[in-house]
């Protein structure tokens, strides 16, 4: 058989890669080296972090394969409130239940000083509440957060004139 034949399954490939980036020692500290969107960052060694219990309107999207900038309402203010409070930052890494998503990202709680950016981000409106268990170690402060930017109409919680 030549090589240039045989293929491995796009699931076998996935695998090995999440293998190979799950495989490396969890930071505690990291630098950040750009803002991917609202929840998610790529850290100076190129690892991505998914930020925990939180979600924000998306960037981007795929169409046919490719990814597009198709901002969702809100999308490019979450940005940059997250580039406000990490970009080129050194960053504190609180690690859950789970450690990495199906993707490969780290799943993580981010500290910049005392302040924790997941929470910072319910709490400005610019993400909303997602619990996926077991990473649900601080759920009722992120609840807590959560309503009180809706309670103060706060980003996307914002009253339309």
């Amino acid at each position: 058989m030549r090589l240039s034949r045989f293929r491995l399954p796009a699931a076998v490939l996935l695998l090995a890669a999440c293998w190979l980036n799950c495989a490396q020692a969890l930071p505690s500290q990291a630098r950040v080296h750009r803002v991917v969107d609202g929840d998610t960052i790529e850290l100076a060694d190129g690892r991505l972090v998914r930020y925990i219990g939180i979600d924000t309107p998306e960037v981007r999207r795929k169409i046919a394969g490719r990814w597009v900038v198709e901002p969702e309402p809100f999308a490019l203010a979450a940005m940059q409130e997250n580039q406000r409070l990490v970009d080129g930052k050194t960053l504190r890494l609180e690690f859950d239940v789970q450690t990495h998503d199906r993707y490969g990202r780290l799943l993580a709680y981010v500290y910049v000083g005392d302040q924790m950016v997941n929470e910072a981000l319910l709490r400005e409106g610019m993400a909303q509440l997602l619990t996926i268990p077991p990473d649900v170690k601080y759920v009722e402060r992120f609840r807590a957060a959560a309503s009180e930017a809706r309670a103060a109409h706060r980003g996307l919680w914002q009253t339309p004139e």
